[in-house]
């Protein structure tokens, strides 16, 4: 049982290495099922998430070998996965939907789970399936898709990350064009894109409204390097702007993480682009408003650590959750360490407060449990973040060490 353990903390100074993106990672390690050949992705972060994923891929019949500083995925034996309870563990794994199909014609899976953060459907990615001239099919909690895929067009009724990247792949392999229509424009879209062009997918317009997918017979192997992640860097500039100080967030970019920067300059937190990644400097001192919107809106992964920033600036913030139903249960958890927050509906009021003190507190989720590290780093006394789910390792690699390596008051603790 994981536990952190987080004391009130100087100024952090110092430089953080971001790592490479779980949300860019896992859709690469679905993709490398569309060819035989070896994919090679290089540095991929150690989380359970990437753990879990390549158990997944592993039941399908891929190889999966770890070198120092890769992954190796070898599809050339493929099938459809045999435990559902392994589908039903993350999120991430209907992604293996399009790769199914685009090479089998054939997929199963259970519907599958994750953070319990609001209703996450895939209807949309069903539809678009069934766009593409497969068969939908439901039985005993599962969902079955047969059939070859021929190019369409698609329009999806919101702009679903996993959705896209879904039809993504599974178009790659289908015969014909297809137009996926108000897509996804996340960076992770991006590099997936650029990541199945390199195998020889056929792909414009990721990062528009509009993309377009002319499928090719087959693909074959590559090395790729997934860009950094956003919301871990998102999350340490948060960091910063709680307990101030100057961080160097290596490896981070300023153009995927535009809505955050905006923000924490209208909060006064100073910001540099620089060639090596964003410099961070100073506190929050003036209250924000936060409305959480697709990409490039203001990333619904970021409200938390975010509202833990809001706690202890002074006046009032507001936070307007647009994208998931259930995403302020980190709020209540906060107030137990002393924040002003009223939350009714999908808003959420932060007066902030120059006090908080230490306490007991859960993490309900990913961010939620990232949000309460970074409130306890300005919170007198002890905080003792309770992760026996493993939220936090699930997206963020070796938190506790990265913020320790700047001064932070953070290190994590078994619990019996």
């Amino acid at each position: 049982m994981a536990h952190y353990a987080v004391r009130e903390s100087p100024p952090l100074r110092g430089e953080i290495p971001i790592s490479t993106s779980k949300n860019a990672v896992l859709p690469i390690m679905c993709g490398a099922l569309l060819t035989r050949e070896d994919v090679r992705i290089e540095n991929p972060p150690n989380l359970t998430d990437v753990s879990t994923l390549s158990s997944l891929l592993e039941a399908c019949g891929c190889r999966v070998r770890r070198e120092t500083g890769a992954l190796i995925l070898t599809a050339s034996g493929f099938k459809n996965p045999q435990d559902e309870e392994d589908v039903r563990k993350m999120r991430a794994s209907v992604l293996v939907l399009g790769p199914l199909l685009a090479r089998l014609h054939e997929a199963r899976i259970p519907l599958p789970g994750g953070c319990a953060i609001g209703q996450r459907p895939i209807d949309q990615h069903l539809k678009g399936m069934s766009a593409l001239g497969a068969k939908v099919h439901f039985d005993h909690g599962g969902v079955t898709l047969c059939g070859r895929l021929r190019g369409a067009t698609i329009y999806l009724d919101m702009p679903s990350v996993g959705a896209t990247e879904n039809l993504l792949m599974a178009a790659t392999l289908a015969e014909g064009t297809t137009r996926i229509e108000n897509a996804a424009k996340e960076p992770e879209i991006v590099d997936l894109a650029a990541f199945l062009s390199s195998m020889g997918a056929r792909i414009s317009g990721a990062g528009t409204s509009t993309i377009v997918i002319e499928g090719v017979s087959s693909l074959h192997g590559t090395t790729w390097q997934p860009i950094a992640d956003r919301i871990e860097a998102g999350t340490m500039a948060c960091a910063c702007a709680i307990t101030g100080g100057e961080l160097m967030l290596r490896g981070a970019r300023a153009d995927h993480l535009r809505s955050l920067l905006f923000k924490l300059s209208e909060a006064g937190v100073h910001i540099h682009d620089t060639p090596g990644g964003l410099m961070v400097l100073g506190r929050a001192k003036q209250p924000f408003e936060i409305r959480t919107m697709v990409y490039p809106g203001f990333p619904t992964d970021l409200q938390a650590p975010m509202m833990a920033v809001a706690c202890k600036t002074p006046g009032t913030s507001v936070f307007l959750e647009t994208i998931f139903e259930n995403r302020f249960m980190h709020a209540a958890e906060l107030s137990r360490l002393g924040a002003h927050i009223r939350v009714e509906n999908r808003v959420a009021v932060v007066e902030g407060t120059p006090y908080l003190t230490g306490a007991p507190v859960t993490a309900t989720d990913l961010r939620a449990g990232a949000a309460l590290i970074l409130a306890g780093l300005c919170a007198e006394g002890e905080t003792l973040v309770n992760d026996a789910d493993g939220h936090i390792t699930r997206g963020y690699e070796r938190i506790e060490e990265k913020l320790a390596g700047v001064g932070g008051l953070v290190r994590r603790v078994c619990m019996p």
